[in-house]
């Protein structure tokens, strides 16, 4: 058996392991990462240190130590009560705002990493405070990043785009964003559906929750000479909130506006907000979820040692052996899909087009409907809690128990694996889009 395919297995028996018994499965990745890679297969233990995801690390502990500040100060809960008020108190449109926020962001051109970790602790605050499903909130703002990531404007619509002029091979720029930004529309449809969704719109409290919000938000301008109950206080404009507020524009215009690393330019933001008011700072380092952070960057130091060994060639050079077109590129998408889950959506894009170049050139097949099943199956799994923007809905979970937000992740992950591919590949390769 060749050391590529005992390194799945492996990673195959972590995920069993982790779902058995009440063990990080980070830890077990950190151990597997050294057997499978100094023991097995003679790295270096740099080389192991070299697959750790550093930058990773540094965006999660810097973006949820920066809004566990925001979320203990009140921060979050006045966004939210404003945020209700655009939507004049009907809670179902709230998931699809946010679907907007993120396709919005993406498809001018900012990273995906960028607009999630920006959107997520507020979606996931908003969704806890007005009992919306949480994990159906995170799930339509990643698919709306999804939907927007594959413009010209985003990178990995450059990536796409840019290697399919590299090998000389006929598409469109449009048609690509279109398909997979329509595609993603429908995913969301069904997400919204399947978790109950439509029941927001009926709901009978909105009109009430609306009211209330109002009433607060109208407190804040002409009754602030009266008193209020600590609930409501939470719920002002203070002049620390009003500092917070202006930390997160901060951080959106230097992550933004100038590439700061986002989980540095929110360690900053975090250290000026501490400084500020030190004494309001008692538990903020305690509300980061360090054993989700330790889970994920253990896995993904894993898959960087199965990079480092070959498994990730081996896995793509599956491909380029098959003599159909059409199974040739459903077995891509699945490829992608499986990953992408795991690995960077931008690398593989780059990887996988050069070694697909035989089913983009088949005169067969439509090489567009091609490259946006392969884009959208490489892509729709990034909900994946092995994932940068997964993990980050991971480390933002609230409103219900982390394990179980875990457990209900991975398995949406999984339909989202199992289905997505295959969709993607039944509407443009076999069924073909109309344009």
């Amino acid at each position: 058996m060749s050391i590529e395919i005992v390194a799945i297995i492996v990673l195959l028996v972590m995920f069993i392991i982790g779902a058995i018994f009440p063990i990080n499965i980070g830890i077990i990745g950190f151990v597997a990462a050294f057997i499978m890679g100094v023991v097995v297969s003679g790295l270096s233990v740099d080389d192991i240190f070299n697959a750790f995801p550093a930058d990773l690390f540094v965006l999660l502990s810097g973006v949820t130590f920066l809004f566990a500040i925001v979320q203990k100060n009140g921060t979050i809960d006045l966004i939210s009560r404003w945020g209700l008020l655009l939507v004049r108190g009907n809670t179902g449109l709230i998931p699809w705002v946010m679907f907007a926020l993120g396709a919005l962001l993406t498809s001018i051109g900012t990273s995906a990493i960028a607009a999630a970790s920006i959107l997520i602790p507020i979606a996931l605050r908003i969704a806890n405070q007005y009992k919306i499903n949480p994990l159906m909130m995170g799930l339509m703002l990643l698919i709306g990043v999804t939907a927007g990531g594959f413009s010209p404007l985003h990178l990995f619509g450059v990536v796409v785009n840019g290697m399919m002029d590299s090998q000389n091979i006929p598409h469109s720029p449009g048609l690509l964003f279109l398909n997979t930004f329509i595609l993603c529309v429908i995913v969301a449809i069904i997400v919204f559906i399947l978790f109950s969704g439509l029941r927001k719109f009926i709901r009978k409290d909105s009109v009430k929750h609306y009211s209330a919000a109002a009433t607060e938000i109208i407190d804040i301008n002409v009754n602030q000479e009266e008193e209020s109950s600590e609930d409501s206080l939470k719920e002002r404009l203070t002049w620390y909130k009003g500092f917070t507020l202006i930390g997160i524009a901060l951080l959106v215009i230097l992550a933004l506006g100038y590439n700061v690393h986002m989980g540095f330019a929110a360690f900053g933001v975090g250290l000026v907000l501490s400084l500020i008011a030190p004494k309001r700072q008692e538990g903020v380092l305690q509300s980061i979820p360090w054993p989700i952070i330790l889970m994920v960057t253990g896995i993904v130091t894993y898959v960087g040692v199965l990079e480092q060994i070959g498994v990730i060639k081996y896995m793509t050079h599956l491909i380029a052996g098959m003599n159909n077109p059409i199974i040739a590129t459903l077995t891509a998408s699945y490829i992608g899909g499986i990953i992408s889950s795991f690995a960077s959506t931008t690398g593989f894009l780059a990887a996988i087009i050069p070694l697909a170049i035989p089913i983009l050139k088949d005169p067969h097949v439509s090489s567009i409907g091609v490259i946006s099943s392969i884009s959208f199956a490489s892509s729709i799994v990034d909900i994946s809690p092995f994932s940068t923007n997964g993990a980050m809905l991971l480390a933002n979970a609230q409103g219900m128990n982390q394990n179980e937000f875990f457990r209900k992740l991975l398995i949406a992950s999984v339909c989202f694996i199992a289905l997505g591919p295959g969709l993607a590949w039944v509407i443009f390769v076999v069924i073909g889009t109309p344009w």
